[in-house]
């Protein structure tokens, strides 16, 4: 029996279509296997679309998603459109307005280092034998990006940057919600990471999560100041497992963890919102990357993050899990037969350079 599920696919800028090209050849690969009907609508975003329509963000992209069960997206920006007004920008104007038109509140990006890449993190290989794989649980939506007031002006003379940090405990306990599933998912293991020492946002944030924590005893919840956790992530990164923070806190972490997974060609994200009638979210799944556009058009970009952004899709959006689960197997795969892009190849024994469409293909393959 064939599922059938709309996603819109917004492939953006430099380095964006090639790789969603090739995740196409991986997503279709396993929807051939599991019987999966999907409807795919493409549509313009970012520079791309500032160039055809004037809008990062055209009325008919934005159609296109709310009428899908996902949304697909590539990457955005280059150095073509960096002198337009910041908020008419691809980044500002189109992935800010995307999370906030779909409530995209929970931003989840895997930092993974598979065993056989340890020699690519930055990370001394004798402190990650077998790598690793945390997941960072991000909230997306509130703290000090978007809190109100904000402003700069002149005080006493002086010009005075004002930002403000506010969370409701409704906001902390929905995306603490989404991270105890995660880890009941995984093995269990939930650090939330705050500034409770100095901050009353990171008190309540504590206080919260360890309220939500009752509802889930199989978890085990610890605590880190941020700055502790960034030097634990380098140290030890294979003790974390799912870590929760805030807005600022998880967008500095996930970054960390990107570097010192050894590449970013290689990490998906998924921007997540409210479950629907069929305990599925909806969400826009990403790479964690950005448009590369010094690559672009070269057939040397790593698909990989793309591949496994539209694995995470039929994951929490569409329900998909075995085809999720195959489609992260077969990636593995293709790493263990020593396939490389060129971001992760080093020229060991054992080792083929192979470019975006080849690796993709042999991912579909072994699938």
């Amino acid at each position: 029996m064939s599922t059938t599920h709309k996603i819109s696919i917004l492939a953006g800028d430099g380095i964006g279509p090639e790789v969603m090209d090739a995740s196409m050849l991986v997503l279709d690969a396993a929807a051939k296997k599991f019987s999966i009907t999907l409807e795919k609508d493409s549509q313009l975003v970012g520079g791309a679309a500032i160039d055809a329509t004037g809008s990062p963000l055209p009325e008919e992209t934005i159609a296109s998603c709310q009428a899908s069960d996902a949304i697909l997206f590539g990457s955005v920006g280059g150095p073509k459109w960096e002198n337009l007004p910041p908020e008419q920008q691809p980044e500002r104007g189109a992935l800010l307005p995307l999370r906030k038109k779909f409530n995209l509140f929970a931003n989840l990006r895997p930092g993974v280092c598979l065993p056989s890449l340890t020699h690519a993190s930055p990370v001394k290989n004798e402190l990650i034998p077998n790598g690793f794989d945390v997941l960072c649980v991000r909230e997306l939506t509130g703290g000090i990006y978007f809190g109100q007031p904000k402003s700069i002006s002149e005080v006493d003379g002086e010009l005075v940057a004002i930002d403000t940090m506010v969370y409701k405990k409704s906001e902390i306990e929905r995306i603490a919600h989404i991270a105890f599933t995660a880890a009941k998912a995984r093995d269990n293991r939930l650090c939330s990471v705050d500034k409770a020492n100095v901050l009353q946002n990171s008190v309540l944030w504590r206080q919260t999560v360890i309220e939500i924590s009752k509802e889930y005893p199989e978890v085990e919840l610890s605590h880190l100041y941020v700055d502790n956790a960034a030097m634990q992530l380098i140290k030890q990164p294979g003790s974390f497992d799912v870590i929760v923070t805030g807005n600022l806190f998880g967008d500095i972490l996930s970054d960390e963890m990107a570097m010192i997974s050894g590449s970013l060609g290689m990490l998906p994200s998924a921007s997540l919102g409210n479950k629907n009638d069929n305990g599925l979210y909806f969400g826009m799944y990403e790479p964690s990357g950005g448009s590369a556009p010094d690559i672009a058009g070269q057939g040397v970009a790593n698909p990989i993050a793309q591949i496994l952004s539209a694995a995470m899709m039929l994951r929490y959006s569409l329900g998909e899990t075995a085809a999720a689960d195959a489609i992260e197997s077969a990636v593995d795969k293709a790493i263990d037969k020593g396939l490389r892009t060129g971001d992760i190849f080093t020229g060991k024994e054992g080792e083929t350079k192979v470019g975006t469409v080849a690796m993709a293909e042999a991912i579909a393959e072994a699938i």
